[in-house]
């Protein structure tokens, strides 16, 4: 049965002060309160700006030591791709994640790509040299778009040992099925909320802005529990984050598996 980690993509949002870090917290003070509530954390400033090894240090001395970390591909690498730059970047970033990797508190890296990542023969190639370049870290992969949702995807990420991503989304046209397709030693699995009529809009905090019930989170208990017969680890992240409402069902989803903090 695999070790199952749970938390929020995120947890530096001041608007959670209130709603989850008491009044008056600091914003030095919000990864070790987070570290009391859950054992991992995605982090996702990284795909804005480019972290560095400086900053992974002083994440790791602010948690303690007890956090697991996930971290998100800079958009150099999913979204805004040059050609000519692009194993540069990736040579950043890496250099940066190794302080995770070092002290063994890094979960996976995530290549989050946009719905515009569409299932053709450029980006086909670019997709086979950035899992290559970057194979020796724990790689998990999140396409947008359903056309990458073929057998011979998995097949490759299976070859490769990159896991894909399970999504919670909206029922829309174009968007990823619900599969839990296993592909690698480990699982992610992400909740984005199920915004139907905000999805494609320029809001992203609107698109975000979703609490799921509980009969919702139900739903996920088995595909979980499944999934733990197949793999050694699984790591889920809420992004639904405004307001607080990813800490509220991250808790609910640990009380529904029988889970604590450091389940």
């Amino acid at each position: 049965m695999a070790t199952i980690l749970i938390g929020t993509s995120g947890y530096s949002y001041t608007e959670w002060v209130g709603p989850v870090y008491p009044p008056g917290t600091s914003q030095g003070e919000y990864l070790n309160l987070y570290a009391q509530m859950f054992s991992t954390v995605e982090l996702n400033f990284s795909y804005y700006r480019m972290p560095t090894a400086d900053q992974m240090t002083r994440l790791l001395d602010q948690s303690g030591t007890q956090v697991m970390f996930s971290i998100k591909a800079n958009e150099s690498l999913t979204h805004t791709i040059d050609p000519d730059t692009w194993k540069q970047q990736a040579n950043a970033f890496m250099s940066a994640v190794e302080v995770l990797a070092g002290h063994d508190k890094l979960g996976a890296v995530l290549l989050q790509f946009p719905y515009s990542f569409h299932y053709d023969p450029d980006r086909r190639r670019y997709l086979d040299a950035v899992l290559r370049h970057m194979g020796s870290l724990p790689l998990a992969i999140e396409f947008r778009n359903a056309q990458w949702y073929n057998n011979r995807t998995f097949q490759a990420l299976r070859e490769r040992n990159v896991a894909l991503a399970s999504i919670d989304l909206p029922a829309l046209k174009g968007l990823p099925p619900v599969v839990d397709a296993k592909t690698a030693d480990i699982a992610y699995i992400r909740l984005h909320g199920r915004n139907e009529e905000t999805w494609w809009g320029s809001d992203a905090a609107a698109r975000y802005d979703y609490l799921y019930s509980k009969h919702e989170l139900e739903t996920w208990v088995e595909r979980i529990r499944a999934i733990a017969q197949q793999v050694t680890m699984i790591f889920i992240y809420f992004n639904n984050h405004r307001r607080g409402q990813a800490v509220a069902n991250a808790k609910t989803l640990l009380q529904l598996l029988g889970k604590d903090r450091d389940s």
